[in-house]
């Protein structure tokens, strides 16, 4: 079961060295610390080697489904692999070479069995119900009855304009007795239709009344059953929840209820990275790199023999306490607080750190995911503004909505003040200063993204104040300070012909042969009105360029 790594790949020293492609990463449940564990190029190496042993063996060709290989080391500092599969492999849980369940499912079993069957025999109810030939009928009698109403319905519209013509006719052409005696008899042919319309409708009824009685009941015992369902799933999943242990490099084990009281969904615990972690955390290993990939027949979202990282719905959620024990990123993870209060933080970003976790697994480190999980209080925080991923300097974190609300309405009447400072990979003496702004509508043309460009039929207007500091070293040293905050505003306006003609040094984005090692743009200085106190309130933070 714990295989060396020469069983995989035997001359470890071809692979070559490169950059994670991936990182499992969850946050330390007693500090807070963002935790990451990467798939290595020789991590890689030996799911790939392991894809390549699972090619020559029919029966893990007949499903498809994930497997992970975990690197580990031991106390005396040996490293070994462990292998793993998702859920069951051809209807076992335990297979002789790979790691085992996590422990808690075989007291459940019986159970689970039952329940099982229970949700079939409830399914199948379910199906005889929805298909009982009352609904049939009843639809082809609704269509009868309709296209009977129809046709009577356009009869008695030409009656009832043939009598509006005798009518008028009567009206001009005879008088006394004789024309009470002819509106009479129109007025009853009238009510003839009138009755002919009932006839029909109370012969429809009769017929389809019944009908939708018998369905009504249908589709209430279809509620009832489908409620019992629902609850039987719950009680297994709870039960299942309750008996599911996980340890993490801590020593610490919790049930998946313990972890996640409000419920996690169905099948959480029986992924690769769960039973890989758990099995390294219980035999005292210390996780070094993980793979997993899909093997098998195909689905639409997984593809055979490709690499894929925790699944959103159960092992995210789980990753922070089972990563616990192993190393935090680094001491930068820490983040620099330069003003707090009870309303809000301010924070020096960094360079190359989202402002807010992005939509992806690999993008969810961030500013604010770091803030927010550190604070005791921060699923309250709310981000009020952004700053590039490249660009650093002073970003606020408001602590409750009502600042939140107080800070972004500040930003949208523009009442903020932002002074940026830059460096210009090039000579730039023409520069506009505080008088005369630039001007330059920004589009993000959805066939070219992330790139901001100029056009001035799609573009929104973006405004930016710039002042010269200084020139050295063939750099030129600008302050912006802008006025709206478009995507991308200020990096725009340095490279445009029409605004500096020059990029930031370290774009690399806009100007990508930029060798340098870092956007030098920094949000040095910030000056709004306190939302709770009424008061100015300017920081600033030194520029690290």
């Amino acid at each position: 079961m714990e295989y060396l790594l020469t069983d995989f790949i035997p001359d470890i020293a071809s692979i070559p060295d490169s950059s994670p492609s991936y990182y499992y990463q969850g946050y330390c449940v007693t500090t807070g610390e963002l935790l990451r564990l990467p798939r290595t190029s020789l991590a890689e190496a030996i799911a790939k080697s392991l894809m390549q042993q699972l090619g020559t063996a029919p029966e893990y060709n007949q499903e498809g489904k994930m497997y992970g290989v975990l690197i580990v080391e031991s106390a005396k500092g040996q490293q070994r692999v462990l292998k793993a599969f998702s859920g069951l492999l051809n209807g076992c849980s335990q297979v002789p070479g790979w790691v085992p369940p996590i422990p808690g499912r075989e007291e459940v079993v019986a159970d689970e069995v039952e329940v099982l069957r229970k949700l079939e025999a409830i399914r199948q109810e379910i199906l005889e119900l929805e298909n009982i030939p009352q609904r049939q009928e009843y639809q082809d009698l609704q269509e009868q009855f309709s296209q009977k109403l129809l046709v009577l319905n356009q009869l008695h519209q030409q009656r009832k304009q043939q009598r509006h013509q005798q009518r008028e006719k009567f009206l001009k052409t005879i008088t006394g007795s004789q024309l009470d005696q002819a509106l009479a008899e129109l007025a009853d042919a009238s009510c003839r239709d009138g009755i002919e319309r009932k006839v029909l409708k109370k012969e429809r009824d009769a017929l389809i009344i019944p009908l939708q009685e018998i369905i009504r009941q249908a589709d209430q015992k279809i509620h009832t059953l489908k409620q019992q369902r629902k609850q039987l799933s719950r009680q297994l999943q709870t039960q299942m929840h309750a008996t599911y242990t996980l340890m993490n490099f801590l020593g610490q084990s919790q049930t998946l209820q313990q972890l996640q009281p409000s419920g996690l969904p169905t099948g959480t615990g029986d992924c690769c990275a769960p039973k890989l972690l758990h099995y390294a955390a219980k035999r005292g290993f210390k996780a070094i790199a993980m793979a997993e990939f899909w093997w098998g027949q195909p689905t639409s979202d997984k593809i055979p023999g490709n690499f894929y990282g925790a699944c959103v719905e159960r092992c995210q959620p789980i990753m922070g306490f089972l990563l616990s024990g192993l190393n935090a990123v680094s001491s930068s993870h820490h983040l620099e607080v330069i003003y707090e209060d009870e309303f809000l933080i301010a924070i020096n970003k960094p360079a190359n750190l989202l402002s807010v976790p992005g939509r992806y697994l690999h993008t969810q480190d961030s500013v604010f995911s770091r803030i927010r999980n550190y604070y005791g209080d921060g699923n309250n925080f709310l981000a009020v503004h952004r700053l590039d991923f490249e660009t650093s300097g002073i970003l606020l974190i408001a602590r409750h909505l009502d600042t939140y609300r107080q800070l972004s309405q500040q930003f949208q009447q523009r009442s903020v003040t932002k002074v940026y400072e830059a460096l210009l990979d090039g000579v730039v003496e023409n520069v506009p200063g505080l008088k005369n702004p630039i001007e330059l509508p920004l589009w993000g043309n959805p066939d070219n993204r992330p790139y901001q460009e100029v056009n001035w039929l799609w573009g929104k207007p973006s405004i930016t104040y710039v002042h010269l500091v200084d020139i050295q070293n063939h750099l030129t040293r600008v302050e912006f300070r802008p006025i709206t905050g478009r995507t991308h505003q200020l990096r725009v306006h340095a490279v445009h012909p029409q605004g500096l003609g020059t990029a930031i040094l370290g774009d690399q984005l806009y100007s990508p042969n930029s060798q340098y090692h870092r956007l030098c743009l920094h949000a040095r200085e910030i000056e709004f009105i306190h939302p709770q106190f009424g008061e100015k309130v300017h920081l600033k933070t030194p520029t690290p360029f």
